[in-house]
């Protein structure tokens, strides 16, 4: 009797023993720090029948993994729903907590490191890295079984214990770094206010060769006033709910920094030369990402209003005489704290209040909440 889990991956085929059935899959052994391993291709489906996740009913250090965050899920499902013909997951690891063995295909050379992978299907799998994709393509397969019959690399350890299960999870991560945000924005081709944030800075004339396309930070001597993730999310925070054409935002997106370039003159002191960035960064606060991400937010409110130009550059006209030097006292406590620009979601919220009340554009309920904090010292 042989019952097939997949013609091209994975099989479930009648027992070899008495201890009951048994997975078996095409694999390539390899071979790290004297350990057997092995890569394999698994069916989607198969992924939340077969490999368990350590979940949280056990102290940290009885655990081989940190608590799933299933916040993070809804992000990752939609990932794979909304992308079903170009969605990306680099491979599972996993350890076998089983009897495990390996038939070759031939005795020297590819033959000798490729065959069959034979698990005893009472092993117990336990992710050692990956349980978040797990778990995002679990959800995923209740949306769209159709996903089933794709496949996922996955690397098969053998269970050595807790403590080597637990080592292996902090050897996986340990070195693991987080790609900058700006060369994310900049390799994201699928948002389109990535799209809109590239266009501004190759096209805009107020951002043209002063964007830092990779680094999400500036060196105190960068020639660059800007970083592509701080211009992400201002543009990001202007054109938020606007139910407009992806062309018209663009432009829209343009000519509202273009137009705040001309509230704003040390900006173009530093194209001309008149200014180098680092010491307008040293003594300004408005090429930061608060200030970008504030000015987003002020401008969002006026499209809302209207996206007519006679209307909302009426409005920003008294950004002209906004005192942005970090010596002004108006910002220790809003954009500055300790004497370091924050960005924080209450600095950005307080560095608007602030924008607001000098435009005369009024606070909303919460803003009016938070301003009250801010000035009773709660903030």
């Amino acid at each position: 009797m042989e019952i097939k889990a997949s013609t091209a991956a994975t099989r479930v085929v009648a027992p070899r023993t008495s201890t009951g059935f048994e997975y078996t899959f095409p694999a390539i052994r390899g071979i790290q720090a004297g350990r057997e391993y092995y890569v394999s291709m698994c069916p989607l489906r198969l992924i939340p029948k077969i490999f368990i996740f350590d979940e949280d009913e056990l102290s940290p250090e009885l655990r081989a993994q940190r608590i799933l965050n299933k916040g993070r899920l809804p992000t990752l499902t939609k990932y794979i729903l909304d992308n079903p013909g170009d969605y990306v997951f680099s491979a599972l690891t996993a350890s076998v907590d089983g009897d495990v063995e390996f038939d070759h295909l031939g005795s020297d050379g590819n033959a000798f490191r490729t065959g069959q992978l034979r698990i005893p299907m009472d092993s117990r799998f336990l992710i050692n890295d990956g349980q978040h994709r797990r778990a995002a393509i679990e959800h995923a397969l209740k949306e769209n079984p159709d996903i089933g019959n794709e496949t996922i690399a996955v690397v098969f350890f053998h269970d050595e214990g807790l403590a080597r299960s637990q080592q292996m999870f902090a050897d996986l991560n340990r070195h693991a770094v987080r790609p900058a945000r700006s060369i994310g924005v900049l390799y994201d081709h699928r948002d389109s206010e990535a799209q809109v944030a590239r266009a501004l800075a190759s096209q805009c004339k107020v951002f043209k060769g002063y964007v830092e396309m990779e680094k999400s930070t500036l060196s105190a001597r960068s020639r660059m006033m800007f970083t592509l993730s701080a211009l992400y999310y201002g543009t990001q925070s202007l054109l938020q709910g606007l139910e407009i054409e992806a062309d018209t935002s663009a432009k829209l997106a343009q000519d509202y920094w273009e137009h705040i370039d001309t509230t704003l003159p040390e900006w173009e002191m530093v194209r001309k030369r008149e200014l180098s960035a680092p010491e307008m960064r040293r003594d300004f606060i408005h090429s930061h990402g608060i200030a970008l991400h504030a000015l987003g937010r002020i401008g969002n409110s006026l499209f809302r209003k209207s996206t007519a130009p006679s209307k909302w550059k009426r409005k920003l006209s008294p950004l002209k005489t906004v005192d942005w030097t970090r010596s002004n006292p108006d910002w220790e406590g809003r954009a500055i704290v300790g004497g370091r620009v924050s960005k924080s979601h209450q600095n950005v919220a307080l560095t608007v209040n602030y924008l607001r009340n000098h435009l005369r554009l009024g606070l909303s309920a919460e803003e009016q909440r938070v301003e009250n904090a801010y000035l009773r010292g709660e903030a």
